[in-house]
């Protein structure tokens, strides 16, 4: 059965656990929230002993997970093994193991597949499998239209009761970002007191999450937002802030996914660099979206580009600094700018 995250959690509290769970969709927080669930669920029936497999690159060893569904559990008598496949793409030999596993799944154990894409493409006979016997939950993204409805319902599953108004200007302070809503009505469970919110209350209380920060700069290049990034750099501009002390963060970011993307490109353990890097977990689906725009050779003259953006902004090499910059951010956040750097 296909499932939006909401109603996985319902179905979730009305049915013992499932043999198998697909969470994947663009939405990262859709998706950590639902996978928490089932984990939670998990813990509650006893499905004490727990595997993790990360299956992000073409090496990963398929036959290890098979040989993990048929050994016995060893310190529980329920056991719940994660697959982590960020593409959602398991390839041919990895779909036959999953659906081998769902023709015959063991009593003991529970199977929770979690990835970061999902289309009609990503789809076969190995999800098809995983529909019969549990729930295929897709976390897509929530429109703009649609995020209202969102802010509201997440306001009263909290306890937080508040009126239209206010409901409008929290969604035009987090600008589509879910994480930050989420971030923001967990704080206004805590300060709220069980009052009502209306719009001014609202204003006061919720630290303005759609500021123009380096943080959120950063977020947007490199989810492919350039009609953002253009934004976010005119506001900081106008802020009054100084390239220089854009720079620093500017430069760890892109040496990061730099890094990232050597590792990918040799078909390295991505998991394992994410991981070495101290990349958490609801951040990797940004990084992965921002390595399939660009092979690994075009990260480093990002590298070497913002090396020339910070001279510029230091007085040591000529050009406009903010020009520059957006220049490079621009090609960053889309396959199509690349053009901008030289």
């Amino acid at each position: 059965m296909e499932l939006s995250p909401e109603r996985l959690s319902a179905q979730l509290r009305a049915e013992p656990l499932r043999p198998a769970y697909l969470i994947a969709g663009p939405e990262p927080l859709r998706v950590i929230e639902a996978a928490d669930a089932v984990r939670a669920r998990a813990r509650e029936q006893g499905y004490a002993e727990r595997e993790v497999f990360d299956a992000d690159s073409r090496d990963f060893d398929w036959d290890a997970l098979a040989a993990s569904f048929r050994a016995p559990s060893l310190f529980s008598a329920q056991r719940l093994i994660e697959l982590r496949l960020p593409t959602a793409k398991p390839g041919k030999d990895g779909a036959e193991v999953i659906a081998d596993y769902c023709a015959e799944p063991p009593g003991d154990t529970a199977l929770l597949i979690t990835g970061g894409e999902w289309s009609r493409q990503h789809g076969g006979k190995w999800s098809e499998a995983i529909a019969r016997i549990g729930h295929l939950v897709v976390a897509w993204a929530v429109k703009p239209h649609e995020m209202t409805d969102w802010v509201e319902s997440r306001l009263r599953s909290r306890g937080v009761h508040a009126d239209r108004d206010a409901v409008q200007r929290l969604v035009q302070r987090v600008e589509g970002n879910l994480l930050a809503a989420a971030q923001e009505i967990d704080k206004l469970a805590l300060l709220a007191d069980g009052q009502p919110l209306d719009a001014a209350r609202m204003e006061s209380l919720v630290a303005d999450a759609a500021r123009f920060d380096v943080f959120r700069l950063i977020d947007a290049t490199l989810n492919g937002q350039p009609a953002q990034v253009s934004r976010m750099l005119a506001g900081l501009r106008a802020e009054g802030e100084a390239v220089p002390a854009l720079m620093g963060m500017v430069v760890r970011e892109l040496q990061l996914t730099a890094a990232l993307a050597r590792v990918q490109a040799r078909g390295g353990n991505l998991a394992g660099e994410f991981k070495a890097q101290r990349v958490w977990d609801s951040k990797q689906a940004t990084y992965r979206r921002a390595l399939q725009r660009h092979a690994a050779p075009r990260w480093e003259r990002f590298v070497a580009e913002a090396g020339r953006v910070d001279r510029i902004s230091k007085g040591r090499a000529a050009g406009d600094a903010w020009q520059v910059l957006e220049r490079l951010l621009l090609a960053v956040s889309e396959a199509k700018a690349a053009s901008l750097v030289p």
